[in-house]
């Protein structure tokens, strides 16, 4: 039995996103080496915060984990822009990556917007997505 964050999309967009981080940093080394490091952290933290906000009853506590997830996507589309600068990583293939970061940010951790919750349907979900 699926646990309940294994079952959202966003989750499971995220950890894809993880395996190709680290397919992509098995190969940078030298001067890449701090790029690497702070990609491989800021990518784990997408899945880890996804995972643990819809795990919290709050809105608060689990919006604060989805911004959270939300930031660190953004961060590594800072990083896979240095890792091309610095040629390290393809433009194309790192554009192809911002784009399923984007869907990431633009995919809400459940089914409905908490909104909703706010008007009296019973409903525990959080965008990642800024209110």
């Amino acid at each position: 039995m699926a646990l309940g964050h294994e079952r959202l999309d966003v989750y499971r967009l995220a950890i894809g996103y993880v395996a190709w981080v680290y397919e992509i940093a098995a190969r940078l080394e030298g001067i890449h080496r701090a790029a690497r490091d702070q990609w491989l952290r800021a990518s784990q933290s997408i899945p880890l915060n996804i995972a643990e906000g819809n795990g919290k009853t709050a809105d608060a506590d689990r919006r604060r984990y989805f911004e959270i997830a939300r930031g660190a996507a953004l961060e590594c589309a800072a990083i896979q822009d240095v890792l091309v600068v610095g040629k390290a990583l393809d433009e194309a293939e790192s554009q192809e990556r911002k784009d399923e970061l984007d869907r990431m940010v633009s995919t809400s951790a459940t089914s409905e917007p908490v909104r909703r919750r706010r008007m009296g349907v019973r409903s525990a979900a959080v965008s990642l997505l800024p209110t």
